[in-house]
């Protein structure tokens, strides 16, 4: 970052997170919403989702979609969010002679929107049509069954957009009224990047940003169960390829030992140089797309594994996969995979912060979910204190938990793949 972050307390209990960077032509406003799908029952699962779709329809002074997106695109910006299961994010990249009006925008339509009758409905359609696409694209399915393994009977194990079913039944009311509980001050950050004025920002915000002050009282959704056994499903589809998730629960974003989990998901499948890319692809020519990744919670996480694979080489595939997982607690590292590691993970996150949207994401996403923030700094000292055997004494740990696995194909039966990982 250019410069150090400053953290401003807004009336009513937001925050506003901002890096001056005056060299840039940009600036990138973030407006994060604590809260997403893993609060909603099985009732409203979606809800977030949905509103979060909705506020872009319209608002008393931007009537609909297109003059919302004309807006900001009439003067060569970006707008555009997204929902997790922790937050929902609201974001505007636009060049800096108009921070006020990308400002302006986001704030309308978080304060403003109208949440018409017919509008929910169109959407409805729209959503129900985009859970349907999730369900075609083996690739999505696959990553949606592992998480149902992973997370059972939990909202995380559930897909962000809901379901079928609760999507097809939820009322304006519901909307209404998960709105007001969710889109509240004190459950707001925004962070801020670019060529920005601080203090002017901060006055500009105030008569715009209109949400009720008063906290809701909710409480953070309860920790998922642990897994007692190993499990796998499958899901039987005519495909050309196997899609497979396999993995194990891991540590959330609090835990000590994180940033360990990153380097051990980057020396087992993150780039061309990773173990599986090597050896699952390069040595033994299993599969196109071999690669591993990490999700991590409040409460919990996992470290996960994908590949697509000929379908009958899928159980060859999947016990090549365990043998890199069960070596990475058998034995050490050695010292220039570790630097390697090191390096990818230091030179990912440098680059990531490279541009305006980046920095402001970063910060506020530290700022409302892990309450403090590090510097670039900060983490590259956390990141090189990683020694090989805090990998080795990591991967031993996760991989002493049950393994669950899913699975996409044309599969009449599972005992192949339940004998590969101990199901």
């Amino acid at each position: 970052m250019a410069s150090p972050h400053r953290v401003h307390v807004l009336s009513g209990g937001a925050k506003l997170v901002t890096a001056s960077m005056p060299e840039r032509l940009s600036s990138s406003i973030v407006v994060m919403v604590g809260g997403g799908s893993r609060l909603e029952d099985d009732r409203l699962a979606g809800v977030s989702h949905f509103i979060e779709h909705l506020f872009f329809k319209g608002t008393a002074k931007r009537p609909s979609s297109k003059e919302i997106a004309d807006a900001i695109e009439g003067v060569g910006g970006f707008i555009n969010a997204s929902t997790d299961k922790e937050l929902t994010a609201y974001w505007t990249r636009i060049s800096s002679e108009h921070t006020d009006l990308g400002m302006d925008v986001l704030f309308d339509i978080l304060s403003n929107s109208k949440l018409d009758p017919a509008d929910i409905e169109r959407e409805r359609t729209v959503i129900l049509e985009e859970l349907k696409m999730y369900q075609d694209q083996p690739q999505d399915l696959v990553q949606n069954l592992f998480e149902e393994l992973m997370f059972p009977d939990h909202p995380l194990g559930r897909d962000i957009a809901g379901t079928l079913e609760s999507v097809s039944r939820i009322t304006r009311d519901d909307i209404l009224e998960w709105a007001n509980a969710m889109y509240r001050m004190p459950n707001v950050v925004i962070g801020a990047a670019g060529a920005i004025d601080e203090a002017q920002m901060v006055e500009f915000m105030r008569p715009r940003l209109t949400l009720p002050v008063e906290a809701n009282g909710s409480i953070a959704g309860l920790a998922p169960a642990p897994l007692e056994s190993a499990r796998v499903l499958v899901r039987r589809r005519r495909t050309e390829q196997a899609h497979i998730c396999l993995g194990v629960r891991a540590y959330s974003y609090f835990h000590p030992d994180r940033y360990t989990i990153d380097l051990l998901n980057t020396v087992l499948g993150e780039g061309m140089s990773s173990r599986l890319f090597l050896n699952i692809r390069e040595k033994l020519g299993l599969a196109y797309d071999v690669h591993s990744f990490t999700q991590k919670h409040r409460d919990t996480g996992y470290v996960g594994v994908y590949l697509g694979v000929d379908p009958k080489k899928a159980e060859e595939a999947v016990n090549a996969v365990m043998t890199e997982l069960r070596a990475l607690g058998d034995r050490e590292v050695l010292p220039d995979e570790l630097e390697r590691a090191k390096e990818f993970t230091k030179g990912r996150l440098r680059l990531e912060l490279e541009t305006t949207n980046g920095v402001a994401s970063w910060l506020g996403y530290q700022e409302l979910l892990l309450g403090e923030i590090n510097t670039i700094e900060d983490e590259v000292s956390l990141i090189d204190a990683v020694s090989a055997s805090d990998i080795r004494r990591v991967a031993g740990e996760i991989m002493s938990g049950p393994i669950q696995m899913a699975v996409v194909g044309p599969f009449a039966r599972d005992a192949g793949f339940r004998s590969s990982i101990g199901a």
